[in-house]
């Protein structure tokens, strides 16, 4: 500008640096320009298909853009933030990239809707389309930023309505009893799309709902208030640096248009209220207190004003002639690679370990290799109780309640600050006990199916590097919450992978695997087979490992196939066993992973065979059968002589009565009997 820094004496910019405030209009002004730019996109039908303006927002969005250190700080912007984003540190370019969904688009190539900006490179995370949920991932990352001892801070935005979530309070709750580092803050415009603040919150200014909440500091501005917004941020700042805990940054806004391109606000707002929302507008009075302030001329207005005019059309024109993403591409990122070894054979002799010490055993082992290994979930770190099947047993013990520790009944917490802890660096590993039971993660499948494309959506810039543990399955008398199946829902799943262990040498190698690989995985452990016997192989030493993906034939034969995996594997070798008697020779493939599943193995088995039967805990109906059913069909067609056959549980729910239970689910009689009917065909 020309102009010596200098403070304004009057009004109410003074006491502030020049320099600064003339930035807040360069960039404010700059951002409109592009809303603008993006509304001519969408008549035009050239892209950005969702766009929510900022307008009315523009006081606290550059206040927290501006807070926000690249490469120090973790930013999560909502779907709203488009000068949070510029302000962070995203060009012009970049911003235009996400908006027309071009193969440049530093977010993720295009993968991810418009108006959703991110840059991971940078610290600016890409945050999802469901509202409010990536508060726990502020939560889990700040957990990181605390242990590491860093000077860095979480950001969460979202607006108010979000808060309705369930999630929302959890990540306060849980950001206020550990004391982390982390601001959220709260855009509160009054409007959830078309439902008013007084049907989604008890009170209309929402940070109130959480002044109950210890150690979190509440503080609140306007919205529309540059200077305000400023003061405001620069408070929590301070307050976050003092570690203390958590800041909750309220701010009052105005929507000043409709909540996005496809709503139509006049159908629920007056005319009226309309104008009434654009006497707010900030802008303009911005640029009004500039000039009063004897800061800036209108003349040196105009010539910033005409420079953001020509920076956004020259970028505009660089943007619309950039390559759109390769269709080729979609196969890309959609899980990373994992742990490439070769499989370790088991001793044969030796002292022998259930399956239960293997995990315990394994997991210890893993977190002596790697102090930054990580796990938490209810009741795993309660002095020597170790879970309620002792899996954990002497961890918090081992390697402190810094790095063991329990999670609160709260499952979209335990999963959601895991995937926000390891985005702090890219060699740390955190395995949760998502649930107690594996039928009780239901209130976590928003953040799992969340996490499921995290790398396919940033075009592999972010890998949840997350093992989530499951006490799985039934024959135990659990009933409902204790006895049901999960592994179809997750297998389905894309980004997922899915491992059963059904023998104790397998469940070690297989979890070294999980833990050492990137990306997520479930180990869903068949809870029937802790202590048994029958489950125990010879212990294995730390260097144990067994390839995900890969199955195990755990007995050759030549008349037919079973592919079974977790409990019903022991169901189908006593089957096998019992038919050699009579002559035939059964092989059974103990698959282990069922997401990648061995479809070489499987294929291989079944040419040779010529019969398939696919046996597994699971519902018969969409369960995971039925893949592996249709998948040889397709593939290994021409080599079957008999239709494949599928054994699992009925499709009801898996009762409490012991009675009940054993007529639900699938045993060796049942699978004896079925293979009876596939040989004799």
């Amino acid at each position: 500008m020309g102009k010596a820094a200098k403070k304004s004496d009057q009004g109410p910019l003074a006491g502030l640096d020049a320099d600064m405030v003339r930035e807040w209009f360069r960039i404010t002004h700059l951002g409109r320009l592009i809303e603008d730019k993006a509304y001519l996109y969408i008549r035009a039908a050239k892209g950005w298909s969702y766009h929510a303006p900022f307008a009315g927002h523009d006081g606290i969005q550059l206040a927290l853009g501006q807070a926000f250190r690249a490469n120090k700080d973790f930013l999560f912007p909502y779907y709203r933030d488009l000068l949070t984003c510029l302000a962070a540190g995203l060009s012009v370019d970049e911003i235009l990239m996400n908006g027309l969904s071009k193969d440049g688009d530093v977010a993720g190539g295009g993968r991810h809707m418009s108006n959703h900006f991110a840059k991971p490179e940078i610290g600016v995370q890409n945050v999802s389309s469901c509202t409010g949920n990536h508060t726990l991932h502020a939560v889990g990352v700040a957990r990181a930023i605390k242990y590491y001892e860093s000077d860095g801070i979480a950001y969460s935005s979202q607006g108010e309505a979000s808060t309705s979530e369930g999630y929302v309070y959890e990540a306060l709750n849980g950001a206020s009893r550990e004391k982390l580092p982390v601001i959220f803050v709260i855009q509160n415009n009054g409007f959830g799309i078309s439902v008013p603040v007084s049907q989604q919150s008890a009170n209309a200014r929402v940070s109130d709902n959480y002044s109950g909440l210890a150690n979190l500091k509440i503080i609140n501005v306007d919205g529309t208030d540059f200077v305000d917004c400023h003061n405001g941020m620069q408070e929590a700042i301070a307050h976050v640096h003092t570690g203390e805990g958590p800041v909750l940054l309220h701010a009052q806004c105005v929507r000043i248009g409709a909540h996005s391109n496809s709503d139509r606000h006049t159908l629920y707002r007056s005319d009226d209220e309309i104008a009434e929302a654009g006497t707010h507008d900030p802008l303009p009075k911005l640029r009004a207190a500039l000039i009063d302030a004897g800061l800036m001329t209108e003349d040196e207005l105009t010539a910033v004003e005409e420079a953001n005019v020509a920076e956004l059309a020259a970028a505009a024109e660089r943007v619309e002639a950039s390559p759109d993403p390769d269709p080729a591409s979609v196969d890309t990122f959609v899980e990373p690679t994992p742990w490439q070894v070769e499989e370790t054979p088991t001793p044969e002799t030796g002292d022998k370990w259930k399956l239960r010490e293997a995990i315990n055993e394994t997991l210890h082992a893993e977190f002596k290799r790697n102090p930054d290994t990580f796990i938490w979930g209810q009741d795993v770190a309660s002095k020597d109780k170790g879970g309620v099947f002792n899996v954990t047993k002497g961890m918090e013990a081992a390697f402190g309640e810094a790095r063991v520790f329990n999670g609160p009944i709260a499952e979209d917490y335990i999963v959601g600050t895991a995937n926000g802890m390891v985005r702090y660096k890219a060699d740390l590993r955190v395995v949760i006990e998502a649930a107690q039971f594996a039928d009780y993660i239901w209130p976590a499948m928003e953040q799992i199916v969340e996490m499921s494309h995290d790398y396919w959506r940033s075009r592999g810039q972010f890998s949840p590097n997350v093992t989530l543990r499951l006490s799985s399955g039934g024959y135990i008398g659990g009933g409902l919450y204790h006895s049901q199946n999960t592994e179809a829902i997750f297998g389905h799943l894309p980004g997922c992978r899915v491992v059963v262990p059904a023998f104790a040498d397998d469940a070690a190698g297989l979890l070294r695997s999980c833990i050492r690989s990137e990306g997520m995985t479930f180990f869903l452990e068949p809870k029937f087979l802790y202590n048994q016997g029958f489950a125990s192989t010879v212990r294995c030493d730390e260097n144990h490992a067994v390839p995900l993906g890969k199955g195990r034939i755990r007995r050759p034969g030549s008349d037919a196939t079973i592919v079974a995996w977790g409990t019903p594997v022991h169901w189908s070798i006593r089957a096998a066993n019992k038919l050699a008697k009579e002559g035939h020779e059964v092989e059974v493939i103990d698959l282990r992973s069922i997401r990648p599943w061995d479809q070489e193995m499987v294929a291989e088995s079944v040419r040779k065979t010529g019969r398939l039967l696919v046996v597994h805990e699971d519902h018969i109906t969409n369960g995971f059968g039925a893949e592996i059913a249709a998948w040889v069909s397709q593939n290994v067609f021409e080599w079957l002589d008999a239709p494949v056959q599928r054994v699992g549980a009925k499709d009801i729910p898996v009762g409490f009565s012991r009675i009940l239970e054993r007529e639900t689910l699938p045993y060796e009689a049942d699978v004896h009997e079925a293979l009876s009917a596939l040989l004799a065909y």
